[in-house]
């Protein structure tokens, strides 16, 4: 039995269950195009500059970081202790991830915003 209220019509079957149907129009996305871009919004430019900043901030504490893991692993093994050579060395590793992070994430970002864009 078929019951129309407005734009929708919903029937009831015989187990009970409510099947509903809808006459609107449904909408495509593929007329949709967005684009980024860099005047959309007031103050962008000093938020570029901010995470320009912050990019910088972070090469440098892992610049630091390598240099106070390397004497860390330079001090244990001279001192024949393995724990806080091994510390260096990971501390050593970390640090130059850090750095390839920092150093890539923009384009590690765009690789995957153009992956996007091309879906």
């Amino acid at each position: 039995m078929w019951k129309y209220v407005g734009r929708v019509a919903t029937a009831v079957a015989a187990g009970g269950t409510t099947l509903v149907a809808s006459s609107a129009p449904a909408v495509a996305a593929a007329g949709v195009n967005i684009t980024a871009n860099d005047n959309g919004l007031p103050g962008l430019g000093q938020l570029q500059k901010i995470v320009g900043s912050l990019i910088t901030v972070a090469v440098i504490a892992a610049v630091a970081g390598v240099l106070i893991s390397a004497v860390m692993w330079a001090v244990g093994n001279h001192s024949a202790n393995p724990q806080i050579a091994g510390r260096g060395k990971s501390g050593v590793m970390v640090a130059a991830a850090a750095a390839i992070l920092a150093g890539g994430a923009l384009a590690i970002v765009n690789f995957f915003f153009n992956i996007g864009s091309g879906i």
